[in-house]
């Protein structure tokens, strides 16, 4: 979800809001409730939440702590030709989570 900041025109309070895309702007100010509270242009940011891929999921990459390349190349042939059932099964079905 992206992490939008907002500025008061009227007292000058400043924050950042973790917003859906779909939700309507902010408009009343938190500190001093007038309706004068306004989205600023900056930088993209938001929050990355729930399951999914994130960087540090994979093995060999450039940044943090992370298997060395061989490590990792040698892991990845291993997963690849025993994650792959030969008659389909729940690939096929979309259910081994590679699809």
């Amino acid at each position: 979800m992206p992490i939008y900041a907002y500025q008061c025109t009227s007292c000058g309070h400043k924050d950042e809001h973790l917003q859906k895309m779909s939700d309507a702007p902010l408009t009343d100010c938190p500190s001093c409730q007038a309706a004068s509270y306004a989205k600023q242009v900056t930088a993209a940011g938001f929050k990355l939440t729930g399951t999914g891929w994130y960087a540090t999921d994979f093995r060999g990459g450039s940044g943090g702590t992370s298997a060395p390349a061989t490590q990792a190349a040698e892991s990845q042939a291993a997963e690849s030709t025993s994650a792959t059932p030969a008659s389909g099964g729940a690939c096929a079905a979309g259910g081994c989570g590679c699809h």
